[in-house]
């Protein structure tokens, strides 16, 4: 175990904690990757990352510059990860199905991009403007050659004659690793850009150590033999952690599928890999309770999740109503939690044997939570009353450097080992934490704040409900009172306006009768699915826009 970053060799590199160490550990022929029929071995993995780490530092890659890695979930993103770290530079990664790549390849300057033909081309001016080397992979579908023939634009290289050429300079003795230091810089994970472009959090090679194992081994039990799968993408932190770094950490196996996560593809990922643990999100547990409902309901054989141990949960609020009927009808345990970019990974977190339905969970050992007051200038100030609502700080030894190019936000965000979170939360007697929602996020009814989660939550128990978000829109004298759009499940559709009328007045009643009166939304309005940023949560930001755009539905 990794008790505190002073106990981290000061020589340290992530690529042989996670996976060359596993070499060492005599698991060399064990699966550490499925990818639909086919299978590496750790040794495999380690053969693939070797010589590309080869081609990386043959081709003038250097300590500490950005490697920029746009692919979807396959083999190659392995390689891709551990070779960049083993060659001393910098992992930065983008969602390859993201509007906003050109400006993550001019952010990070990457001496390297690593990615799928469609990228590289709309990716080539830029490229070149940056003296960006390119190496080109094939987009594989599930259970396709990732090293599949594939042709690059004029200047640039295939991952297949990336791997050759490694290959051929490994032959020849070249190197293929530089020794890092455990505070060298890593891996870059970007937040979300929930209040403007998505900004780089800046980490060393030793705090991704210390959380997995405080979080990973020490609380949540990834163990050998474990197989994991996720809905979230590899490029996303959260699933980076989860279905990469954590199950090789402890020799297990990845089961990988490159489709857009829908119920299906996860599914048939469940069904071809049996897993024991899935990243999983509270969006796609109610859109897995509506898919199995629909199976059932045309005499198809239900939705198998008994292969697994448990689900994580992670990234947005997952309503206790939500929780219930999924634990009721697929069983197992679901371990919700809160981390963040800032921190590399999960803070507070349920866990086996320690679990509060609804709440995020008690302090992961190795780290500290205070709830502080919205203007608290510092990690000092005094905390909230007991069961009050604060803003999060937390202080870990993963903390971030700071965000790349943003001194300001890094000073408003960062005080030495506290990390200032944005979230609001409130501890019970028993030191549980409940997430109340985000600062930006609450709306002033009446002069009232009024977290829109506790709305969201409380719409999320009425039978009718698959999915809501709350938002404030301004329609009375240019007051702002909350909004809910909501989607429903199928059986629960309405057929015309009187009905779907009705349910609406339901529906207000419902949070009227559940929670203060102030706090029911004035307008219900039904859509079909909530729009999602790259991270998987809803788009609250997106759905803000849409309302001052006039494009969200008026509602009832």
């Amino acid at each position: 175990m990794v008790p505190a970053m002073k106990d981290v060799p000061e020589t340290f590199n992530l690529a042989d904690y996670f996976l060359f160490d596993r070499l060492g550990e005599g698991l060399g022929d064990t699966v550490a990757l499925r990818f639909g029929d086919r299978s590496q071995t750790y040794a495999e993995v380690a053969r693939d990352t070797e010589a590309l780490a080869a081609h990386l530092m043959g081709v003038g890659v250097q300590r500490e510059q950005r490697v920029l890695i746009v692919l979807p979930d396959t083999p190659a993103f392995a390689w891709a990860i551990f070779a960049t770290l083993r060659v001393g530079a910098v992992v930065a990664m983008g969602n390859p199905r993201a509007d906003n790549l050109d400006y993550l390849l001019r952010y990070t300057r990457a001496a390297a991009l690593i990615t799928v033909p469609s990228v590289a081309e709309a990716l080539r001016d830029a490229a070149a403007e940056v003296g960006c080397h390119v190496v080109v992979g094939h987009d594989a579908a599930t259970g396709e050659d990732v090293l599949a023939a594939v042709e690059a634009p004029a200047g640039q290289t295939t991952l297949v004659d990336a791997l050759a050429d490694g290959r051929a300079r490994l032959e020849k003795q070249a190197p293929s690793h530089r020794e890092t230091q455990r505070d060298e810089p890593a891996i870059w994970l970007f937040t979300s850009g929930s209040t403007g472009r998505s900004k780089a959090a800046m980490h060393a090679h030793r705090d991704f150590a210390f959380n997995t194992e405080r979080y990973a081994v020490g609380t949540v039990g990834y163990r050998r033999g474990d197989v994991s799968v996720s809905i979230p993408r590899l490029f996303f932190g959260y699933a980076t952690g989860t279905n990469l770094f954590f199950p090789f950490r402890v020799g297990a196996t990845v089961g990988l599928f490159a489709e857009r996560p829908t119920p299906d593809s996860l599914a048939a990922a469940i069904e071809r890999y049996r897993p024991t643990i899935v990243t999983n999100v509270p969006t796609m547990m109610g859109k897995l309770l509506d898919a199995d409902d629909a199976r059932r309901a045309a005499g198809e054989p239900p939705l198998d999740l008994s292969c697994v141990r448990f689900h994580l949960s992670a990234g947005e609020a997952l309503p206790p109503a939500l929780l219930q009927r999924f634990i009721e009808r697929f069983g197992g345990e679901v371990y919700d939690g809160i981390g963040s970019a800032e921190m590399f990974h999960i803070y507070c977190s349920n866990r086996p044997g320690d679990m509060k339905p609804g709440s995020l969970g008690r302090v992961v050992e190795g780290y500290e939570l205070r709830l502080l007051p919205a203007d608290a200038e510092g990690p000092g100030a005094p905390e909230v009353a007991l069961g009050e609502t604060g803003v999060l700080w937390v202080k870990g030894d993963s903390v971030a450097f700071g965000y790349y190019g943003d001194r300001d936000k890094s000073w408003r965000t960062f005080h030495g080992h506290w990390c200032r979170t944005g979230d609001l939360f409130r501890k019970d007697a028993e030191g549980y934490f409940w997430f109340e929602g985000r600062a930006d996020d609450l709306l002033k009814v009446g002069g009232i704040w009024v977290a829109p989660l506790e709305v969201e939550n409380c719409l999320c128990e009425h039978e009718a409900v698959s999915a809501a978000a709350v938002i404030g829109a301004e329609r009375e004298q240019g007051l702002i009172k909350p909004k809910a759009l909501i989607v429903l499940r199928d059986e629960h559709r309405p057929s015309d306006d009187e009905t779907a009328k009705t349910l609406a007045q339901s529906l207000k009643d419902h949070v009227q009768n559940a929670l203060s009166k102030h706090k029911y939304p004035r307008w219900v309005c039904f859509v079909d699915d909530l729009p999602k940023n790259d991270r998987g949560k809803v788009d609250k930001k997106e759905l803000k826009r849409r309302e001052a755009a006039g494009e969200n539905p008026v509602g009832w």
